[in-house]
């Protein structure tokens, strides 16, 4: 999925969300598949995945290639700054590198000024990080879509994977409707308005929800 220094970190990196039994109690009383579904996972639990420019950052330099390119291109990039890979990448970095340094690493001229653009948005304070706690989804999606290269989905995946918001819906995630409808439907297509009507049973934890519907497809992933 997509999907993170201290002006930019919106939570502690590696954090737990402490909806998650609560949530997992809820969907096992009202849910029969989820009843289930979930004692299958055991102690499994969703977590941050940390800084959050970072988070976004790599989400860009991933899109439209392979796992393997990615983490080539994000090895060198990271590298261009004198940063280990495992280690946050700050705004400010990204915006001293010169355009031709960042093709370089193997980034399209459009991730480019997609990465620049990030960067900008939080050198400049144009995302509220600091107030995403108290923001509702829709607001910080909003956000978010205004930068260039990031789309609802990706925002999304940052709600649930990021910010650990517990009530995330991603509608346009084929993972979660390739999971409704082969736990749901006996692998029958499913259109948007069931997929919507399903997750209405869910609230108000829908992100707990899809998480375990994407551990059905892909178990050894988190």
């Amino acid at each position: 999925m997509v999907p993170p220094t201290a002006s930019t970190a919106a939570r502690p990196a590696r954090d737990v969300p402490d909806y998650w039994d609560d949530a997992c109690r809820h969907l096992v009383k009202r849910d029969r598949v989820m009843k289930k579904l979930i004692p299958k996972f055991g102690d499994a639990r969703l977590q941050s995945n940390g800084d959050a420019f970072t988070t976004l950052a790599r989400s860009i330099v991933g899109q439209q290639v392979s796992t393997k390119s990615a983490q080539g291109a994000w090895r060198k990039l990271v590298a261009s700054v004198d940063r280990a890979s495992d280690d946050p990448l700050e705004p400010t970095a990204v915006l001293k590198l010169p355009a031709d340094t960042l093709r370089g690493v193997g980034l399209s001229a459009r991730k480019v000024e997609y990465l620049s653009d990030l960067a900008r948005h939080f050198n400049d304070g144009a995302v509220h990080v600091a107030q995403w706690h108290d923001m509702d989804d829709e607001a910080i999606v909003e956000e978010l879509v205004a930068i260039r290269g990031i789309g609802r989905w990706t925002a999304e995946m940052f709600l649930i994977f990021h910010l650990l918001r517990p009530n995330v819906l991603p509608l346009d995630d084929p993972g979660l409707i390739r999971g409704i409808s082969e736990n749901y439907f006996s692998g029958e297509p499913v259109s948007r308005a069931e997929a919507r009507e399903l997750g209405e049973g869910w609230s108000p934890y829908r992100s707990v929800a899809t998480w375990y519907l994407w551990r059905s497809l892909d178990p050894l992933n988190s």
